[in-house]
């Protein structure tokens, strides 16, 4: 045997990996998203948290979609800037304006000192909350009507220290914003199904952390984050550590990508893979099983005429990934014809991840330490 036919057979198996973790992975996301999530019978009051940096693509409708609920209880919104000059404060100055009997606080900084600056602008926005119950989530976030009555829901069970949620992408920002929508949507949503399913993984995600003002208190305030760059999978860690759980309803939001250039996207996308070899070293390297699309490419190159069928039998199982989070999302063929490239970026932002020590935070160059930590602060670091 030669060394092609050798490597050419590693490839082949570790495709066929790959193909039966994603058949695992459909029936997982089937099972997960079969119930609904219960809606919530009370009516707290809810401070959402909203920390901006710039004026992002249709941030005027993200920020709405928070406050246009069906839910009883009293809802403000803070938003949280690093100073008076951020694009992100026309947005809010509009929907102040759609929503002029709507509690809406603004933190224009400066930021509390802090190296995650997303962590020093929410430190910053703090004393401007009013409410016990505080969901935070990223800008980039739209949600539905019930959002926040099913939160609640899930937050009042017994047990129950945090809610977060999954999410899908969509692309605001042309053709390489769709890509990243659609590796998210069908690589990373998929990947945290399992991860939960299997009890790997115990964590919040930047799309909504819900909780209470006296468990956030008991995991040591959002001040024990100021140097963590996976702030959202740590304080997850630290709800656990209680003994209390992360709820995680089977509900999907949506996560609006605007990456107008594929240098955006592979920065944004390395970053978020370097964080989880950076909190997870093992399981991110064992993640690379996964890519079973870039493994069948792999093993027909070097066998094209004993492997070249693996790459139809990957593109089935990935189609049928995409067709299911687009019926769960309620959308129409949003990723099928992106989900190829998609997955072969994945696979190369996955091998360059296992090298990265440097990351990209928007401008910000940010060395990454043991533990899930960050040196090297920049005063201009973004916020999400």
């Amino acid at each position: 045997m030669t060394l092609a036919h050798a490597i050419g057979y590693i490839f082949a198996a570790l495709a066929v990996v790959g193909i039966a973790y994603q058949l695992i992975a459909l029936a997982a996301v089937w099972r997960f998203f079969a119930g609904s999530a219960p809606r919530g019978t009370g009516s707290e009051p809810v401070t959402l948290l909203k920390p901006l940096h710039g004026a992002e693509p249709r941030l005027v409708d993200n920020l709405a979609s928070f406050l246009e609920q069906d839910y009883a209880g009293t809802v403000q919104m803070v938003c949280g800037v690093g100073d008076t000059s951020d694009g992100a404060l026309a947005p809010v100055a509009s929907v102040r304006n759609r929503y002029p009997q709507t509690d809406i606080a603004i933190s224009t900084g400066p930021r509390w000192p802090a190296v995650n600056a997303k962590i020093g602008n929410i430190l910053a926005m703090m004393p401007l909350a009013r409410h016990d119950v505080l969901v935070l989530s990223d800008s980039d976030m739209a949600v539905q009507r019930d959002y926040l009555a099913k939160l609640l829901g899930a937050l009042e069970k017994p047990g129950i220290g945090a809610v977060t949620c999954l999410y899908i992408g969509r692309g605001d920002a042309g053709f390489w914003s769709r890509i990243s929508a659609a590796a998210m949507s069908c690589t990373g949503l998929p990947n945290m199904v399992m991860a939960l399913a299997t009890s790997i993984a115990q964590p919040c995600l930047g799309s909504t952390i819900a909780i209470r003002r006296e468990t956030l208190a008991a995991i040591g305030g959002f001040e024990r984050f100021a140097d963590v760059l996976a702030d959202d999978y740590a304080i997850g860690e630290a709800v656990a550590e209680l003994g209390l759980k992360v709820a995680v309803p089977p509900m999907v939001l949506t996560h609006a990508c605007a990456h107008r250039s594929f240098a955006e996207l592979w920065h944004q996308h390395l970053r978020w893979a370097a964080t989880i070899r950076g909190v997870a070293p093992m399981r991110h390297a064992g993640s690379g099983v996964t890519h079973a699309l870039a493994f069948s490419v792999l093993a027909s190159l070097f066998l094209p005429a004993t492997f070249a069928w693996l790459i139809g039998a990957a593109l089935a199982v990935r189609l049928g990934m995409a067709l299911t989070v687009n019926r769960i999302a309620g959308v129409r063929n949003r990723f099928i014809l992106a989900m190829p490239l998609a997955d072969m970026l994945e696979f190369a932002v996955f091998i360059a991840s296992l090298f990265a020590r440097k990351i990209d935070w928007r401008g910000s160059r940010l060395r990454i330490m043991g533990h899930g930590r960050i040196a090297d602060r920049n005063p201009s670091a973004s916020e999400n």
